[in-house]
């Protein structure tokens, strides 16, 4: 069978066969935006506040900062953490230690999908004088070995990322605690590093001490709920302390050395537009006397876990302000001259640099 096809016949399949493949082309680049559209959504990037309704220092700041406005219900975190919600921010509460309850930027990134930025936790303070005061410090038990119990969570060895805020906010609360008539009943002050939870994320702690009395003060537990509402933008003004590698100064503090208060570290941490990573207090650089040990003549190596703890601090510190320029400062009348020699120099074989006090400006 011969089959005859005149040229208009040929035209005529030909200008049906382009139109639909250009039908299905559109259609399937239609498909290929919509995936694109789908891969290229971002997550929401949340502050996590922490507040455990064991301990009034805690859960008083939180409960002030949720009956201001804008506070939705959000969802259960298991197996029973209730959530509450507001523009970026987030407010969860258990009730359990404060320091125990363990990896839950995490735990809420797996809940909800949302990826946390950053973590606060709420918590009272406790010293020996009992004085009264507000306090700001990261977390991490650098100086532990491994297989020992940290007695306040964390793990040997490990630091959290300081929160970028912990400088900026150090400054804010002093200034509110002045203008709210809580200075000079309450002490304003920053903590070395010291103790957990375990975090993933740049992680600050805000304490109320130092005794029950003041755990319990509504007008303590009012400033630091107008820190966070103010220092995170709930209010609708600039929040205050998001690191910004590309522009404005980039000095951060290093603390190495001094008390568990660091008076010395927080004189520079006080300068204007100086962020604040670990700080490092003698107990967290354990040394061994070379006097007290069997070593051979002429070696100079100094044990204990005092170098752990100043890389374990420098690299958190460093990855927590990309771009910024991290300057070790010690508190030089702590240390002995043994110990003050030995730190520098490792220090210089780390190529961490060191600031005089006139170098943070």
């Amino acid at each position: 069978m011969i089959l005859k096809i005149s040229g208009r016949n040929i035209l005529h399949f030909l200008h049906t066969h382009n139109n639909r493949l250009k039908a299905n082309a559109t259609h399937i680049q239609s498909l290929l935006n919509a995936n694109n559209r789908v891969t290229v959504t971002t997550r929401k990037m949340v502050t996590l506040i922490v507040a455990t309704t064991a301990d009034p220092a805690s859960i008083n700041p939180a409960a002030a900062i949720l009956a201001m406005p804008g506070w939705t219900a959000g969802p259960i975190l298991p197996p029973d953490i209730k959530s509450f919600s507001n523009k970026q921010t987030r407010v969860i509460q258990h009730d359990r230690s404060i320091v125990k309850e363990d990896d839950l930027d995490l735990r809420w990134e797996e809940a909800t999908g949302e990826v946390v930025d950053e973590v606060i936790f709420l918590s009272r303070h406790t010293a020996v004088s009992n004085r009264p005061a507000l306090t700001v410090h990261p977390i991490g038990v650098l100086h532990l070995k491994d297989g020992e119990s940290p007695p306040q969570g964390g793990k040997p060895g490990w630091a959290a990322l300081p929160s970028t805020r912990i400088g900026p906010w150090f400054r804010l609360l002093k200034k509110m605690a002045e203008a709210h008539g809580l200075v000079p009943e309450f002490e304003i002050t920053l903590e070395a590093t010291h103790h957990g939870p375990i975090t993933n994320k740049p992680t600050m702690f805000l304490e109320i001490g130092s005794t029950e009395e003041y755990w319990k003060r509504q007008d303590a537990a009012q400033v630091m709920a107008l820190l966070m509402w103010e220092g995170l933008g709930l209010g609708g003004s600039e929040e205050v302390g998001k690191w910004k590698s590309e522009t404005g100064k980039r000095k951060v503090l290093l603390g190495i050395g001094g008390g568990h208060y660091a008076p010395r570290h927080m004189d520079i941490a006080l300068k204007d537009d100086i962020w604040v990573g670990h700080l490092l207090s003698g107990y967290s650089l354990p040394m061994e006397d070379p006097t007290q040990t069997k070593t051979t003549p002429g070696e100079n190596y100094i044990g204990g876990n005092w170098r752990q703890s100043i890389k374990a601090a420098f690299e958190a510190t460093k990855a927590s302000f990309p771009g910024g320029e991290i300057l070790a400062h010690l508190d030089h009348k702590s240390f002995k001259g043994w110990q003050k020699k030995a730190i520098t120099e490792f220090l210089a074989e780390e190529s961490i640099n060191v600031g005089k006090p006139n170098d943070f400006t």
